[in-house]
């Protein structure tokens, strides 16, 4: 078998290309196969449309020669579309944010908890005891993202301080004022013992590891900002 076809393309050019290669075409266009001839129309780079025939002694070489050309055209779209982009999701610390956190001191406190307020509240501080609606997205310290409640697309209320959540999460929200935005740096001792472990499009949190919580104290139920002593 010859190892090379002859392309007469009706644009005044020959080329010749090794069939073991396949066809290399700046712009996708369509092909044509008529008995034992292969139409190759495409689009020069000069926009101008161009019809080719390949002349060959065997059908299953005209069909061979078809289905490479039509996987060149393919290909390059099949590898933009797994290129794209994951969709992000959603933070409560944005870029502007990240960059303006730089500059806020960080308060350390007994149990080693530390945190950075982005936004301080106006509302009253939650007793210990009382529900509490928070939002909050959880990191390992690389950044990544294990949980959210902005994922989930609602708040998230428990009992504050009575053990429900994690000591660090617990801690940082008994001095957040309704309104407010914070950074929490939990240390291992005060986040997960046992660990949490990894699913699809999240992270492993590996026992008594650091992590990072940005909340946000939406609300406290039953507690009205002129309750607040």
């Amino acid at each position: 078998m010859a190892s090379s076809l002859l392309l007469g393309s009706t644009c005044g050019k020959t080329l010749c290309f090794p069939t073991s290669k396949g066809i290399s075409v700046n712009k996708p266009g369509f092909l044509v196969l008529q008995d034992r001839k292969l139409v190759v129309k495409v689009k020069s780079s000069q926009t101008t449309e161009c019809s080719a025939t390949l002349n060959t002694n065997s059908r299953r070489d005209v069909l061979g020669l078809a289905l490479g050309i039509s996987g060149m055209f393919i290909g390059p779209l099949v590898a933009k579309g797994a290129g794209l982009p994951l969709e992000e999701k959603p933070k409560l610390c944005d870029d502007t944010c990240e960059k303006e956190l730089e500059n806020v001191p960080m308060v350390t406190t007994e149990s080693g908890l530390q945190y950075k307020d982005i936004k301080v509240g106006q509302g009253p501080t939650p007793p210990v005891g009382f529900q509490v609606a928070a939002n909050y997205v959880a990191m390992v310290p690389s950044g990544q993202i294990f949980d959210s409640s902005l994922e989930k697309g609602q708040v998230y209320i428990f009992r504050v301080g009575s053990g429900q959540v994690i000591k660090g999460l617990d801690e940082g929200l008994l001095s957040m004022k309704v309104g407010g935005k914070r950074r929490l740096y939990i240390p291992g001792p005060l986040a997960f013992p046992k660990g949490l472990i990894s699913a699809p499009g999240r992270p492993r949190v590996a026992p008594s590891s650091p992590v990072i919580f940005d909340v946000t104290l939406e609300y406290v139920p039953g507690l009205e900002p002129e309750d607040e002593e």
